[in-house]
């Protein structure tokens, strides 16, 4: 590399040094690079409207401002019945339902066997079914896009680099199983779930736990036991070590929309007579994905971040689309999808299963306020049939 002028700042050095990688990468490739447009050292400015990143970010900023609004207003709601009335009342946000995702698949085997949505914790099934279809659509685009635990984790890891210097990634014999834990925490809970006689099911929904498992979820949280607390701990810390520790490895809910995900028509794929093989997307993916190897991605563990499609230099060579990329370089036949489409539609599946869900008064789970009175109180002293 050139020498630099002493005026230079460090992000100009390191935008020079990718350019040279870049360019270095082209030249041993053979295949002529045309850069995407309004790219510097082949990233956009964080602050361009194409730039995926910008509309992902913006995305789990919302979402996690929005969860914790519906979880301050949950608990004002909560602690309210708990002291009798005594303290200001406030509306219980519906969102909370989103919270309860074993609430959420009894609900949908009742509905599927009984063609009935039952009026307990309906909107835990359609929300359910919300961020299926987007797995369906989108890849696990909900995990990376809207999960604040998955904000949570993400932002714990890059926290990690900045404090460490580095990623740390589990040697291939030990992450194979370790991913495998996921799908056995979500067979379990399946396990469950599915043989429960709709009877059962019923009996669960309208018994004293069933009716107030949205409280009894937040109590989980408020009254942590001492076990639940370090395990909480270890995974935050471990979080700081391998990015995405919880979603990698432990989360049955991604577990489900992965499998959900092998449907989807949409898929990050390449166009391997405009790549230059310079393997920034490779390096760039959270999931480790060696993108760089494949024609398209398949795999359960692409999230649909866009990480590696706004690491690639090349002119609509990595694209997250339906039909594969074709053509010579800058002549690419198949763009993909923008980070601006990808947040539209998954506001238009968010936003329709809500407006549906008022509109046929599936939305809100409204008992009589004396249920409330007589079970909130004592609900840490209320066990699980």
């Amino acid at each position: 590399m050139k020498n630099l002028p002493q005026h230079q700042s460090e992000s100009d050095v390191h935008a020079l040094c990718s350019t040279d990688d870049i360019e270095q990468a082209a030249s041993r490739s053979r295949i002529r690079l045309v850069r995407r447009p309004g790219t510097i050292a082949g990233k956009l400015p964080w602050n361009d409207v194409r730039n995926g990143k910008l509309w992902r970010h913006g995305t789990q900023l919302i979402l996690v401002l929005m969860n914790v609004y519906i979880c301050t207003t949950f608990y004002f709601w909560v602690r309210f019945y708990e002291t009798g009335g005594a303290t200001a009342y406030v509306s219980r946000p519906a969102g909370i339902e989103g919270w309860l995702p074993i609430a959420g698949l009894m609900n949908l085997k009742y509905t599927l066997e009984t063609w009935n949505i039952p009026p307990i914790h309906a909107a835990s099934m359609l929300l359910l079914l919300a961020f299926l279809l987007m797995a369906l659509l989108l890849k696990k685009a909900f995990c990376s896009w809207l999960c604040p635990v998955g904000t949570l984790s993400e932002m714990l890891g890059k926290l990690g680099k900045k404090l460490f210097g580095q990623t740390f990634f589990p040697p291939r014999w030990l992450d194979i199983p370790l991913r495998s834990l996921k799908y056995l925490l979500l067979g379990f809970f399946l396990y469950l779930v599915v043989p429960m006689p709709i009877e059962a099911i019923q009996a669960f929904l309208m018994s004293p736990y069933g009716l107030i498992a949205d409280v009894k979820m937040l109590n989980f949280f408020r009254f942590i036991g001492e076990t639940t607390l370090i395990s909480v701990i270890v995974l935050a810390f471990g979080s700081l070590f391998i990015q995405n520790l919880w979603c990698r490895y432990l989360c049955p809910y991604g577990a489900l929309l992965g499998l959900f995900s092998l449907l989807s028509p949409f898929k990050i794929r390449r166009n391997p007579e405009s790549c230059i093989d310079c393997g920034k997307c490779a390096k760039a993916c959270p999931s480790r994905i060696p993108v760089d190897r494949l024609i398209q991605v398949r795999t359960v563990e692409c999230t649909a971040c866009m990480s590696c499609v706004e690491s690639c230099p090349a002119k609509d060579t990595l694209v997250f689309s339906i039909a594969k990329p074709t053509g010579a370089p800058g002549q690419t036949r198949t763009r993909g999808v923008s980070g601006m489409v990808v947040a539209l539609l998954l506001t238009l599946i968010l936003g329709g299963t809500i407006g549906y869900a008022k509109y046929a008064g599936h939305w809100e789970t409204n008992l009589p306020e004396q249920f409330y009175y007589r079970l909130i109180p004592g609900s840490q002293m209320l066990s699980h049939p």
